[in-house]
């Protein structure tokens, strides 16, 4: 069974900096788009940023380009969102999903 954990959330000043991961274990994931979602409470899940788990295709959602760096570590199964310049309004709980399987979240905050 797939299990993904993310980590790397916490409090940030804006402008600041943050790296999440996200550890997949239960299976290989040659084949898929493992993505970053975000969420705040009372609104819909937003796609962020995915990266094709075999040729490395990244895509990004257009509030987050030129500032979100998503990658990859194949041999540790484990998909990276680096955020710099980071924004209140990027402030929410960020979930990766590989497959139709979410993660638990980890939650950013971003201080003005």
């Amino acid at each position: 069974q797939v299990q993904l954990v993310e980590s790397g959330g916490g409090l940030v000043q804006a402008g600041g900096s943050l790296r999440l991961s996200c550890a997949a274990s239960g299976r290989t994931f040659s084949s898929y788009t493992m993505a970053w979602f975000r969420q705040v409470l009372g609104k819909e899940r937003d796609f962020v940023a995915g990266i094709s788990w075999s040729d490395g295709r990244t895509y990004y959602a257009d509030s987050v380009k030129g500032r979100f760096t998503i990658s990859r570590d194949n041999a540790k199964n484990t998909v990276y969102l680096q955020m710099n310049s980071l924004k209140p309004e990027d402030s929410a709980v960020y979930y990766c999903k590989v497959d139709g399987v979410w993660g638990q979240g980890t939650p950013v905050t971003v201080s003005s």
